[in-house]
């Protein structure tokens, strides 16, 4: 009994050390300037002029410590963030060093990813936690994988031949011999229309939360974005309408304000899910 209510008063310990940690990093971190850039239509420039006016902020990530499985050793430690808009879509460009490219997804292996989070409902005094948000508080979850941008490069699926490019003849699978009702069953996830696993064209899964194990797909998928690996970075961009058709996604207007927090996953460093690096709320101020 004593030794149960010594790991209670440890682990409660714990997250009042993380939650603390989270308040501080909001504080070390600026506020975030997202200048006006000319243009319309979704940004996905990485390396243009439209950037050098854009003033970038460093923000410190911690290792995910609240939620099982947790991630005491996330590769993460900070991302620097940049953002614009064009008065019709805003753009944050997330750039962070990664050891290794994950780009693909083997036995094991996970892929690299970053996420981008916005309150739906902007109330600076009274904002929905930064791990995925409240009951009844939601949040906009956008997440850019690196596997889903490396078949966006390619124009195509990744196929056994891609992962294991020294392997003899692949044999005769199912999808080349049944139709494709029949099919459907063998193939696990992208049988069931798990949009995780579908190919969509598109490198950022748009998704809303309102706290944990919420997590689910936004029925329109508005967000895209663009990453491009070089010399030992990620360096992504995430982009979304400033004015959402569908729900569940903030409406935002120049010269206002709203926060934002991120998350990164080192697929080199076995992180997925819950397993990650986050940080907490960041100020945002959008110029007029």
């Amino acid at each position: 009994m004593k030794q149960r209510l010594k790991e209670s008063v440890c682990a409660a310990a714990l997250c009042l050390m993380v939650v603390g940690a989270g308040a501080l990093h909001a504080e070390e971190s600026s506020v975030l300037q997202v200048g006006r850039v000319s243009g319309n239509g979704p940004i996905t420039d990485i390396s243009g002029p439209l950037w050098d006016g854009a003033r970038s902020v460093k923000v410190p990530l911690q290792p995910q410590m609240v939620a099982l499985p947790v991630n005491p050793n996330a590769a993460t430690k900070e991302i620097t963030v940049r953002s614009v808009h064009n008065g019709e879509w805003v753009a944050f460009l997330l750039e962070w060093q990664d050891a290794s490219k994950s780009d693909v997804v083997v036995v094991d292996g996970f892929g690299d990813q970053v996420a981008v989070e916005l309150p739906v409902d902007y109330k600076p005094d009274a904002l929905p936690s930064p791990m995925m948000g409240d009951k009844g508080s939601h949040v906009n979850i956008l997440q850019w994988r690196a596997v889903a941008q490396l078949e966006v490069d390619m124009g195509r699926e990744v196929t056994i031949r891609d992962l294991y490019p020294n392997a003899p003849n692949a044999d005769l699978y199912y999808t080349s011999r049944l139709p494709a009702e029949a099919a459907a069953p063998y193939r696990g996830a992208k049988g069931l229309g798990n949009p995780i696993s579908e190919r969509s064209g598109r490198p950022v899964l748009d998704m809303m939360a309102e706290g944990f194990s919420s997590l689910t797909v936004r029925p329109q998928q508005e967000a895209t974005g663009r990453g491009v690996y070089r010399d030992g970075m990620w360096h992504v961009v995430i982009t979304a309408p400033m004015v959402p058709v569908g729900d569940h996604a903030p409406r935002l207007e120049p010269g206002q304000g709203t926060a934002v927090a991120f998350a990164a996953w080192d697929g080199g460093n076995k992180e997925v899910g819950s397993r990650k690096a986050w940080s907490d709320w960041v100020t945002v101020s959008l110029a007029r």
